[in-house]
C-alpha cells in the first residue's frame, strides 16, 4: 500500500499506443502510482504489454472482473485516457459501457474524477458531427481535452510528437 495518489491511464488502439511508456514514466517522476486499463483493440500488440506491467507492477486490466475477485486497483485520483480514439469517445459520450474501458470512463466521470483526455483522431473523422458533439458533451462534464493529434505527418512532411505529458499538464489545473 503507498500514500501516492492513483492514476489510471486508459491506452485506446492507435499507432502512437506504442509509447505509452512515456506518459507512464513521466506520471511516476511527477509522484503518481500507475495502473493501466485498455481497449480490447490496444492489447493486440499496439504497445508492449509486459513492458508495461513491468513498469507499473501491475498487470494490465482490459477485460471486467468477476464480483468475487478482489479491485486489482484502488479508485482512481485522476483518469488519463491516451491515446483516445474516435470509437472510444464517442461511446464514452454516449454512455455506451461495452467494454472495461469505456465503463471505467463513464463511471469515473459520474464520481467527478478529474479526467485528461489526448485524442489520437484523423482530421476527417474529427469533422464528423458525431465527435464534435461527444466531445462538447464530455467538456460538459468537465473533462478537459489537450491538442488535437491526427496522427499523420504535417504539411512539412514531418510527424509532429504526440505530447503525452500534456496530460498530466492537464491534470494539474483540475
Amino acid at each position: 500500500m503507498t500514500d501516492k495518489p492513483f492514476l489510471y491511464v486508459v491506452v485506446c488502439a492507435a499507432g502512437v499506443a506504442a509509447d505509452v511508456h512515456q506518459l507512464i514514466t513521466a506520471a511516476q517522476e511527477r509522484g503518481w502510482e500507475v495502473g493501466v486499463i485498455a481497449t480490447p483493440t490496444a492489447t493486440n500488440g499496439f504497445f508492449d504489454a509486459a513492458a508495461v506491467e513491468t513498469r507499473t507492477g501491475r498487470a494490465i486490466r482490459s477485460a471486467w472482473r468477476r464480483p468475487e475477485d478482489p479491485r486489482p486497483f484502488p479508485a482512481p485520483d485522476a483518469v488519463v485516457v491516451a491515446p483516445a480514439t474516435f470509437n472510444t469517445v464517442n461511446k464514452w459520450a454516449a454512455g455506451i459501457a461495452d467494454t472495461l474501458a469505456v465503463g471505467t470512463l463513464c463511471e469515473a466521470a459520474g464520481l467527478g474524477v478529474p479526467i485528461a483526455v489526448l485524442p489520437c483522431v484523423a482530421d476527417a473523422l474529427a469533422a464528423h458531427p458525431a465527435y464534435r458533439d461527444s466531445v462538447a458533451r464530455l467538456r460538459g462534464m468537465g473533462v478537459r481535452f489537450g491538442d488535437p493529434y491526427a496522427g499523420g505527418p504535417e504539411a512539412d512532411g514531418v510527424r509532429r510528437e504526440f505530447r503525452w505529458e500534456s496530460a498530466l499538464d492537464l491534470l494539474r489545473r483540475a
